[in-house]
C-alpha cells in the first residue's frame, strides 16, 4: 500500500467521542465533516433552512423539497447528522438520536460531554490533588 492510499485509510476513520475529550473531538470531527464536504460543515455551522410548510383547514403539513437546491440542502444535513451520530459511542446513540437538525445535535452533545462550570472546576480540582 502507498502512502497516498494509507493516509486516505487513515483520514477517513470518523473520530470516536472518548469520555472527557469533548474540545479533541469537537476539532477532529470539524476537521472531518469539513474534509468530506465543506457545505456540510456550514450546515453545522449556519443551519439548514426551515422546512416549507402549509396551511390547509389550520392544519399544518410539511412541503417536501423540491427544487435541486431545497434537495442539495436536505442531503447535506442528513450527511452531517448522520456522521455526528456515528461518532458518539454506541451507548449513547439512542439519547441523541432525537435531533433533527446537525446544528442542536452538535450543541446538545457539546452540553452533555463538556459538562457544566461545576464539573469543569470539580476536574481541575481533582487534576491538582
Amino acid at each position: 500500500m502507498d502512502s497516498d492510499a494509507a493516509h486516505m485509510v487513515a483520514s477517513s476513520k470518523i473520530p470516536m467521542l472518548e469520555p472527557g475529550e469533548i474540545k479533541l473531538w469537537r476539532i477532529r470531527i470539524e476537521q472531518y465533516i469539513q474534509m468530506m464536504d465543506y457545505a456540510l460543515w456550514d450546515v453545522i455551522e449556519n443551519g439548514n433552512s426551515i422546512p416549507k410548510t402549509q396551511a390547509v383547514n389550520n392544519v399544518k403539513t410539511v412541503i417536501p423539497p423540491t427544487t435541486a437546491e431545497e434537495k442539495l440542502q436536505r442531503r447535506n444535513e442528513i450527511k452531517v447528522r448522520s456522521t455526528l451520530m456515528m461518532g458518539l459511542p454506541n451507548e449513547h446513540q439512542l439519547k441523541f438520536n432525537s435531533f433533527k437538525d446537525a446544528k442542536s445535535l452538535l450543541e446538545t452533545i457539546e452540553k452533555r460531554f463538556g459538562g457544566n462550570d461545576a464539573t469543569k472546576k470539580t476536574k481541575r480540582n481533582l487534576l491538582k490533588q
